[in-house]
């Protein structure tokens, strides 16, 4: 427990809420598209540049949780006991909130807050489905649902992590730097004349039957796992210039592939979210250079430990689970009445959608009660 306070860790648990918040505060710019292609590029500029803000939550898990320690049961148990109780309450909380808002009579200018979705009914239905799968309401909480698949496979990928060489993973994390460019390969394949199999175009083994490809074992967050084990058990040790260089150069990279390749997938094929979600998918490769960057620099940072730091991290937690929520208020409430550019209104939403959920979640975890619910 003694490492969930390691300075350096809770100043990347703040970077990286807030820069969650601000990826959400972009939304409603990045969803005007060609009815305002200013805000839509700014956007979409601000929403790449702050793309590493979930794969570095997931690296924090893995200096803080890795490798395991004890055994499942008792690992699992603890993990629910964080995890599970918060999970239910705001999934709950947080479609009544929704109702309560749209059907206040306050002017709601968000364009993604659709009344009919609001409806007392089908408030209530989202009461008990999102044990089914997340929705509009708890869109946050996707990431909820992708960490406990994580905590699940933590001890077992914790066996092998104990007798590992430094070289098995460097291997584990080169198959998976290679699985991180599928889904761009997947894109480009049509155009070498890959029509897929039976109407399927998965690669390399995917189809109607078999979702399983041959790198699916490789893919997703459990890399940024083994990644941050990796860079804290053997750090890079360089110095601050070359650090500065290589980082620096790496971000840049993966920020004009991330930027610029979703400012032209907008433009070659309109109204196609599903290409526009791959080029800032959180494992691919664009943003894990961003991601790798980031948290060099963080690490390498020397900084006391502070009570005030410590709490701040300890309460994004809670801001997390609850942010998406203001993130609309806050729309509706700076949106109508600033002359800001669009750049400004942008931080000023994300300042606003942390800071009200801060103080919030600091009131709650000041009594027993409420503390298991976001802490």
């Amino acid at each position: 427990m003694h490492r969930e306070h390691i300075a350096w860790v809770d100043l990347l648990r703040i970077i990286a809420c807030f820069l969650v918040i601000v990826s959400h505060s972009c939304d409603p710019f990045v969803g005007q598209f060609d009815n305002n292609r200013h805000e839509f590029l700014t956007g979409a500029f601000t929403g790449s540049f702050v793309r590493p803000c979930v794969p570095l939550f997931v690296m924090i898990s893995g200096v803080l949780l890795l490798p395991v320690q004890m055994d499942m049961a008792t690992f699992y148990t603890r993990r629910a006991k964080r995890l599970i109780i918060p999970f239910i309450f705001w999934s709950m909380v947080l479609p009544i909130l929704y109702f309560l808002y749209v059907n206040s009579g306050v002017k709601i200018i968000s364009p993604n807050i659709i009344a009919a979705d609001h409806t007392l009914e089908k408030t209530l239905q989202k009461l008990y489905t999102f044990l089914f799968n997340f929705n509009y309401d708890t869109t946050a909480l996707w990431y909820v649902y992708m960490l406990i698949g994580l905590y699940l496979f933590m001890p077992i990928i914790s066996a092998w992590l104990k007798q590992a060489s430094r070289r098995d993973i460097q291997w584990f994390l080169g198959i998976w730097i290679v699985s991180m460019c599928l889904p761009y390969l997947r894109m480009l394949a049509p155009l070498l004349g890959y029509t897929g199999n039976y109407g399927n175009t998965g690669l390399l083994g995917v189809c109607d039957w078999n979702p399983y490809g041959t790198f699916y074992y490789f893919s997703g967050f459990l890399g940024y796992l083994v990644l941050a084990y990796y860079l804290v058990h053997y750090p890079l040790n360089w110095s601050w210039s070359r650090t500065l260089s290589v980082t620096i150069l790496l971000f840049t990279i993966g920020y004009a592939v991330t930027s610029g390749g979703f400012i032209l997938t907008q433009n070659y094929f309109p109204g196609s979210y599903a290409n526009l979600e791959i080029i800032w998918y959180f494992s691919g490769i664009n943003v894990f250079l961003m991601t790798f960057s980031v948290f060099v620099i963080v690490q390498k940072i020397r900084i006391n430990p502070s009570p005030l730091l410590a709490k701040v991290a300890a309460l994004t937690f809670g801001v997390f689970l609850s942010h998406f929520f203001f993130v609309q208020v806050g729309y509706d409430l700076i949106y109508p009445i600033s002359v800001l550019p669009a750049l400004a209104e942008i931080l000023l939403i994300a300042v606003f959608s942390f800071s009200i959920p801060l103080f919030i979640i600091w009131l709650m975890s000041l009594t027993k009660l409420t503390r298991k619910v976001v802490m």
